[in-house]
């Protein structure tokens, strides 16, 4: 195995660990939605990292539908507690 990859899946791991920790124990909905939207980015960093290894682009049209379901989960999280806000105040 390669110490570019075995270093590559070291970091993400730990990486993907915490933020999993951080989306099990919040403390709010936001705090939760940002640490989806860390945890949707590192899977697009390791696809992205595996295809540079690989010298492949197959995975091209798993990035884009990961990226596009990252956006919309953003803005429905923040429409949810935008309107949640307005009807608490």
């Amino acid at each position: 195995m390669n110490i570019l990859l075995l270093v590559i899946m070291v970091v993400f791991g730990i990486a993907a660990v915490l933020t999993l920790v951080r989306i099990v124990r919040g403390p709010s909905i936001l705090d939760r939605a940002v640490a989806s939207d860390v945890l949707l980015t590192e899977v697009m960093c390791v696809l992205g990292a595996e295809m540079a290894i690989n010298g492949h682009t197959r995975s091209v049209p798993v990035l884009l539908i990961i990226a596009a379901v990252g956006v919309f989960g953003s803005i429905s999280v923040a429409r949810y507690v935008a309107r949640r806000d307005n009807t608490t105040s």
